[in-house]
């Protein structure tokens, strides 16, 4: 009987190292996934079938990250650029080259391997994807970047991994007309001006950032332009927001120099935001997650809703008509004035909105309100921590209505509320941006029983070291 020859082990590649090997699926994040020699690399711009060069980014021991040099046999599937820039397709469109039907495929599958292999949740109920109203020309708001090449000033996009540098875009297809004409009117405005960028290596120049927002229903453009602080002519923007060091962000001390707040519509409520207020950027598509929100959260008329993270309150609002009460409650305060002012504006006299933290607001907020019978938490791409997801539990909501915009992070919350008595009724994803990996869903959690409190582990050592401390008095007595 001979012996079983061992199985070698694959070879790490090191960065800088090239290889060509087949793409065989696409990883969370739109990557691909290629083995050459058994050795799991994640490749950016590769898509299942093709066969690419790639030059390795990053390398781990169980892993590697590269990123297409050349497509040596494309795939079937994969379909001409659309969104060229000098070969090179737009960085906000990283999916652009699959077919519109398996880009929603792979999110199906995506949601569903989350769920599974992150949460270890068995017989989920996910309902077919909703597909997006308009493949291209959807985006409301678009965050450009200055740079300059070979001399000469441009506003784009950074490729994939290049801070430094920026690819010059006249029309991205993601964009509106609208707000392309105004992208080309402030860069023709800063040329005539003889303006400079910013340089991120040596931090001189002036000009950082373009941010434009649309109102789709509305037909307002708004214009914020991000300087470093010097003195320059009036720019023809709404808003300029000047920044002071290194800080590659666009927030800072912002003047009006046009319309303050940008104007919407979505189902019949007239809605103002800040500039910095977040909200869907697909105005669409963001009626129908909350429509699915709305259906999900089944109000009859007298329940008492919970509209967590609730921003400008959108999602709270285009409820209340359907609830007993609306509380909403957000860490932003300008947020919370938004949505004040959205409430006023539309009539809505049984909605309340409260500025404070999530993980240490809900407390307060049951006090004042009492427990609510339906929660809806629409939280950022980290998810809730888990002591933001016990106050959730601590509210003893029957139902929970949870807003996903990545379902690598909603599947531990998800486990973390099944096992304190929840069950995972039912999940659509929502596909709120087409030509990229990004995914939203809706998931709907109801109550089963009782709630089973479940301690953190920091808890468990309070309550432990509790218990030694009177069985010492008792053993002392």
């Amino acid at each position: 009987m001979s012996a079983t020859k061992p199985t070698n082990p694959p070879v790490r590649l090191r960065r800088g190292e090239t290889f060509e090997a087949p793409i065989e699926t696409l990883a969370y994040g739109g990557r691909g996934i290629a083995r050459p020699g058994g050795y799991v690399v994640f490749v950016g711009g590769g898509l299942p079938g093709d066969t690419v060069r790639a030059e390795v980014t990053k390398s781990k021991k169980g892993y590697a990250e590269a990123n297409a040099l050349e497509i040596l046999s494309p795939s079937p599937d994969r379909l001409p650029d659309v969104d060229l820039h000098q070969g090179e397709p737009c960085p906000g469109a990283s999916w652009q080259a699959l077919s519109y039907e398996r880009q929603l495929a792979f999110k199906e599958e995506h949601v569903a391997d989350a769920l599974t292999r992150i949460g270890r949740i068995e017989g989920v109920n996910i309902d077919p994807i909703v597909g997006a109203d308009e493949q291209w020309r959807y985006r409301n708001k678009v965050e450009y970047s200055f740079g300059e090449q070979d001399g000469e000033l441009v506003l784009g996009f950074h490729p994939r991994g290049r801070w430094d540098e920026v690819l010059d875009i006249e029309d991205c297809h993601l964009s509106s007309e609208a707000t392309n004409k105004a992208r080309n009117e402030v860069l023709a405005w800063a040329k005539s001006e003889g303006l400079n960028a910013y340089d991120p290596h040596d931090h001189r120049g002036i000009l950082r950032n373009l941010v434009i927002r649309e109102g789709r229903r509305t037909g307002q453009v708004q214009t914020r332009l991000v300087t470093s602080k010097a003195n320059f002519p009036r720019p023809p923007v709404d808003l300029h927001t000047m920044i002071e060091g290194p800080s590659g962000s666009t927030s800072g001390p912002t003047g009006v120099l046009g319309e303050e707040f940008l104007r919407e519509r979505i189902f019949d409520l007239d809605i103002i935001l800040s500039h910095d207020a977040f909200f869907q950027t697909n105005t669409e598509m963001a009626e129908k997650l909350y429509g699915l929100a709305a259906e999900y959260a089944g109000l009859t008329g007298t329940e008492k809703l919970f509209d967590l993270y609730c921003g400008v309150g959108t999602i709270g609002l285009s409820m209340a008509r359907q609830a007993g009460q609306v509380w909403g409650l957000e860490i932003v305060p300008e947020a919370i004035e938004n949505a004040k002012r959205n409430a006023k504006a539309n009539g809505i006299t049984n909605a309340r909105f409260v500025a404070a933290n999530a993980r240490t607001g809900m407390r307060p907020l049951i006090e004042e309100a009492g427990r609510p019978d339906v929660i809806t938490v629409d939280p950022p791409r980290a998810g809730l921590s888990a002591k933001i997801v016990r106050r959730l539990i601590e509210c003893e909501a029957k139902r929970i209505v949870y807003i996903s915009c990545n379902p690598t992070t909603l599947a531990p919350n998800a486990a973390q509320l099944i096992e304190a008595g929840y069950r995972l009724t039912r999940v659509r994803p929502v596909d709120m941006f087409p030509q990229t990996p990004h995914i939203e869903c809706v998931a709907q959690f109801d109550l089963v029983g009782e709630v089973k409190y479940v301690e953190s582990p920091s808890e468990r050592k309070r309550r432990e070291r509790d218990e030694r401390r009177e069985a010492a008095q008792e053993a002392g007595e």
